[in-house]
């Protein structure tokens, strides 16, 4: 139908009901997603499909088919929505910087010992900053990243990932955690060729701290870590230590917290200069907000001072 040689356009709600069932390819589910009703998310598809004259799905009774034009277009759909919510992000943060939402993705070897300090500059600094934190770890919090799920990121780098900017933060030192009869424990100035006769224990894989245990294990010659126990997070893989399974590398942030829960760890510390991880804050290029995530960093830096780290200047 066209009115004044014009074709009516899409709205935003048979765009977003479209995307959502083409997503989940089940209108109970994308109705879920969507918070509406399953007659209301049919009823703003079939109005699309009339609105620009195609066919987009095929419904049979068990399942739903995008059709060819469907496929085409739903990926149109998502631009479109995707566009409109950059539109907004960036009218949010023109009307006020530091209100609203800001959904932030931690990874787990980061959260229970930064967020602390993070909460704290939110609530202090920036009363009206709605902060959602996600613990999720790296390749999932790139995902959201890229979506638009997520606004920030802190993690460890570097990543090597296009399209997205680092603001590092800080560097921090591993420290050996042994033991408590293991003859390296408690020692200063341990070479870290010491690690290639060492039985290491490492997180599950997609932990970015089991990849970088590894790469400092290949900087101590070592070619290859056997891997017999792991663990989904770093308190569990500090018990696995003091039960007496083997040892493993631990952040010096996380050193008070984990290894203060019992007396059969201790710690020992490389030789300068120790194997070491980077901290940063992780915003999308040419983000809308890019501005106030720069002062945000600027201002962590300053809360983590107390910590056992070295903060970096900005271009560092």
């Amino acid at each position: 139908m066209t009115v004044g040689n014009k074709r009516r356009q899409p709205s935003l709600a048979q765009l977003r009901a479209f995307a959502a069932v083409a997503e989940h390819l089940h209108f109970r589910d994308a109705a879920a997603a969507t918070g509406t009703s399953q007659p209301a998310l049919s009823g703003a598809v079939s109005a699309l499909e009339e609105t620009l004259g195609v066919t987009l799905l095929e419904r049979t009774t068990r399942k739903v088919l995008l059709s060819p034009a469907g496929e085409r277009l739903a990926v149109r759909a998502q631009a479109v929505l995707a566009e409109v919510g950059a539109l907004m992000e960036e009218a949010e943060a023109v009307r006020a910087p530091f209100t609203g939402a800001l959904r932030l993705g931690v990874i787990p070897t980061v959260a229970p010992y930064l967020l602390p300090a993070v909460l704290r500059l939110a609530h202090d600094r920036y009363p009206d900053l709605d902060l959602q934190v996600h613990e999720e770890q790296t390749a999932s919090l790139l995902d959201g990243l890229a979506g638009g799920r997520l606004d920030l990121l802190l993690l460890a780098v570097p990543l090597g990932v296009p399209g997205v900017v680092e603001l590092p933060l800080f560097d921090e030192d591993f420290v050996l955690a042994t033991p408590a009869d293991h003859p390296l424990g408690g020692r200063t100035g341990v070479p870290r060729e010491a690690l290639r006769e060492l039985n290491l224990l490492l997180l599950d894989e997609g932990h970015c701290l089991r990849d970088q245990a590894l790469d400092v294990c290949r900087e101590a010659g070592r070619a290859n870590a056997p891997v017999s126990t792991t663990a989904a997070g770093l308190s569990t893989l500090v018990q696995l230590v003091a039960g007496g399974l083997g040892c493993t590398l631990l952040p010096r942030t996380a050193q008070e917290v984990e290894t203060s829960r019992g007396s059969r760890l201790r710690t020992a510390r490389f030789a300068e200069p120790a194997p070491s991880r980077r901290v940063a804050l992780v915003m999308r290029a040419g983000a809308a907000r890019g501005a106030e995530y720069r002062e945000l960093a600027a201002a962590l830096r300053e809360e983590l001072r107390p910590l056992p780290v070295r903060v970096l200047d900005p271009g560092d």
